[in-house]
């Protein structure tokens, strides 16, 4: 227990697993052009191409790639934004290389990071396949309150947390921020004087922005017609300056946009998640080799989270398993890989538990007495002593899986000790002493003592008869 408690063996839900691609994601800052945020996906995707074990990439710029499951549940199908780039690499063949699809991850993530953030990119990760249920991230901290500016507020410094702790990785928020944003006001008066009409401004804006499709071009080299878009050129669209300068045609002559309308500055509305009704902001984060499970950085930010001023000055309430029944304080609920691991790990335990009391009855029934089945399920706590040191030499995570060996190697070990408690009391009940039926309860296929066996045809030395 001691190893686990020191951190010698870390607990994790499943072990890595080894799998044929890997996801890299890509957040520019809002208000970046597809094409900026495309060039900045092939600055990444040049270097991906010459790590060996890739086999090719697809660049997804401005549209969500094509998700699975593991997409679904991170909302990857929502990522439709001229600063959204996905990346996804495919890996040769398991048999065909030697590192697992995790180690290549952690061997690039450190360059791809280092050249997104280079060239401007807000957030950037090296998402891999969970080997289990898929979860928004590994590391979730949904903040909750009756406020939403300061949900966002408390969410940035606990953003700050994350990138000041080590083994924290790929961090960001799920939440956008407002973005820089133009009213056209139209001075209707100016519009009637020359003789038009405000639906003539707003086409003519529209057209400009996002372009008009004004017929089909059918040609003998395409096999489906072209859509013709008219549409301003990239260089007449950098700045607002130049849209107002476009002219519109009036019985006077061509008069420019600007003359009929107001410039009035603004900021867009944020996209407001929620969940179960709630209002909430999610800041995610990954984690690497070194930590192993969400667990333990819940455990070392616990107070540094909990410190975390409020305006209402009632401070931060961290939940671990369930979602605030009302937001009327600022709550933080831990979530990701934390909530599957806890229900795993809960499950397992109750309906081991329950398990160990049935036994129990049964045992004390065949028996008749309370204290003997106690005597026989004593040794499965001491399977511990070969489980957790097993884990810590060969290196490995005490996960799930290990939970359902410990439980299946507690079954074995309850059945060895009930033969072994039976053949010493039918000795006991023939006039042995207690030494000398303990003695009789190993047998080697020679009839003699175990710990005097000498034969060479017992191939596993000695065996429970």
């Amino acid at each position: 227990m001691g190893l686990l408690v020191k951190r010698a063996v870390l607990v994790k839900m499943l072990p890595y697993d080894n799998k044929s691609e890997l996801f890299i994601v890509l957040d520019m800052p809002e208000g970046t052009t597809v094409e900026k945020t495309f060039t900045v996906a092939k600055k990444v995707a040049d270097y991906i191409k010459n790590v060996n074990e890739v086999k090719n990439y697809v660049i997804y710029a401005g549209v969500p790639a094509p998700f699975d499951f593991n997409g679904l549940a991170r909302h990857y199908y929502l990522r439709e934004a001229p600063y959204y780039a996905m990346i996804k690499v495919n890996l040769i063949g398991k048999h065909d290389r030697k590192a697992q699809s995790h180690e290549i991850a952690e061997r690039i993530r450190g360059d791809v990071y280092r050249i997104a953030k280079e060239n401007g990119a807000k957030y950037v990760a090296v998402v891999e396949p969970p080997p289990g249920p898929p979860v928004l991230s590994p590391i979730v901290a949904e903040v909750y309150g009756p406020d939403y500016s300061v949900q966002l507020q408390i969410a940035q410094k606990i953003k700050e947390i994350f990138e000041q702790t080590p083994g924290i990785i790929d961090v960001g928020i799920y939440a956008n921020l407002p973005q820089r944003e133009y009213i056209l006001n139209i001075d209707r008066e100016k519009v009637r004087k020359y003789k038009l009409t405000e639906d003539v401004i707003v086409k003519t804006m529209r057209i400009a922005l996002a372009g008009y499709s004004v017929g089909l071009l059918h040609s003998e080299k395409d096999i489906n017609p072209v859509n013709i878009v008219v549409r301003l050129d990239d260089k007449s669209r950098t700045s607002l300056e130049k849209l107002l300068s476009m002219k519109i045609p009036t019985p006077k002559g061509g008069i420019p946009i600007g003359t009929f309308v107001s410039v009035e500055k603004g900021s867009s509305q944020h996209d407001i998640y929620r969940k179960n009704l709630q209002k909430v902001v999610h800041v995610i984060a990954n984690i690497n080799d070194t930590i192993g499970s969400p667990v333990y950085p819940i455990i070392d930010l616990w107070d540094k989270i909990k410190e975390i001023k409020t305006p209402d000055g009632k401070g931060i309430t961290q939940l671990l398993t369930h979602q605030p029944e009302i937001e009327d304080r600022y709550y933080v609920k831990w979530d990701g890989e934390w909530q599957i691991t806890y229900e795993t790990f809960r499950d397992m335990g109750i309906a081991f538990a329950v398990a160990i009391v049935v036994l129990y009855m049964l045992l004390v029934g065949w028996f008749g007495s309370f204290r003997m089945p106690a005597v026989i399920m004593s040794p499965i706590p001491f399977t511990l002593v070969g489980i957790v040191p097993g884990h810590w030499l060969m290196g490995a995570f005490f996960t799930a899986t290990s939970m359902i060996g410990f439980i299946a190697l507690a079954g074995i070990i309850l059945r060895n000790s009930i033969l072994l408690v039976q053949f010493a009391e039918d000795k006991l009940k023939e006039g042995y002493s207690i030494e000398e039926a303990l003695r009789h309860g190993w047998y080697c296929k020679n009839k003699t003592y175990s710990f005097n066996c000498s034969c060479n045809n017992c191939r596993c030395f000695c065996y429970h008869i």
